[in-house]
């Protein structure tokens, strides 16, 4: 089954992924997708004056683009593929 997993794109993985994590209600499994990338660093990084802020909001937004599938990951696509296939394949 891994083998046909490899085959899909990045963005077919991360349907399948969400799905199963929506399914079985696990919420771990999307965090740990949200702390890897690299918008949500940015907002952890932010020193919440009113500048940081709206920064703050606008990487928000992103990242649910990103995981939503409406952005490309960019250069956080290979960790999160890796991530997905790990989460399909247990």
């Amino acid at each position: 089954m891994s083998e046909d997993l490899h085959a899909l794109s990045t963005d077919e993985l991360r349907t399948r992924a969400f799905a199963r994590a929506e399914r079985t209600r696990d919420v771990a499994f999307v965090w740990d997708v949200v702390r890897h990338m690299r918008g949500a660093r940015a907002i952890a990084g932010e020193d919440g004056s009113s500048g940081a802020i709206t920064g703050s909001v606008a990487e928000a937004v992103h990242v649910v683009r990103e995981l939503l599938g409406k952005e490309p990951l960019g250069e956080d696509e290979p960790l999160l593929r890796a991530r997905f296939l790990d989460y399909l394949r247990d």
